[in-house]
């Protein structure tokens, strides 16, 4: 058997029973073309990273703390909260919760000096959606012992509950508490 390649068709010589013609040849090439095609957009496709997203609590729901009013609030803060540095350097922390206002977790945002740390809107909310929360408590100290919210304190909690509006993730509450007391910014009708 003898074969013939030409560019305008394959031809078989000891049988005339298969005849490939130039349309049928193109056929074949476009084939082999797409199939080539599908091959590397399969090696792209491997070359994207997969994310999963998991939550495992290691509590019941029934078994958080349920946070009703302010004061249940500053209970769960106060007791998590370092007092070699309560009255030294200024923290930032935040109470995430579920539907049922049950807490889910508590992290340590920020700590930074005597007069200010940082309260990233950005982290907050990063935390925020992997952990499903549906509602958070923010919390800083004023080292000072000062309870008075400053001009700084009422724009970053109002940029906060814009961005939680525009997510439906609730600011339930901003606590500022010092070693001897705390205010809430929800009992004073500041959100």
């Amino acid at each position: 058997m003898v074969l013939i390649n030409t560019s305008i068709s394959v031809t078989i010589l000891d049988t005339s029973l298969f005849q490939m013609t130039q349309s049928d040849y193109t056929s074949l090439r476009q084939f082999k073309s797409n199939k080539m095609e599908t091959i590397k957009n399969i090696d792209l496709l491997n070359m994207v990273s997969e994310v999963e997203l998991i939550y495992r609590a290691k509590i019941k729901p029934s078994q958080r703390p349920h946070i009703r009013r302010s004061q249940d609030s500053y209970d769960i803060f106060n007791s998590h909260w370092d007092l070699n540095k309560i009255d030294f350097v200024e923290q930032f922390k935040v109470l995430y919760l579920n539907r049922g206002n049950r807490a889910l977790a508590l992290i340590e945002l920020s700590t930074g000096g005597v007069s200010g740390t940082v309260a990233d809107p950005k982290l907050i909310f990063t935390t925020a959606l992997k952990l499903n929360a549906s509602a958070l408590v923010l919390c800083h100290n004023h080292p000072s012992g000062s309870l008075t919210p400053s001009s700084y304190d009422l724009s970053i909690t109002e940029k906060i509950k814009n961005a939680g509006r525009f997510l439906d993730i609730l600011v339930a509450d901003h606590i500022i508490l010092s070693s001897e007391g705390y205010f809430s910014f929800g009992d004073e009708g500041l959100l």
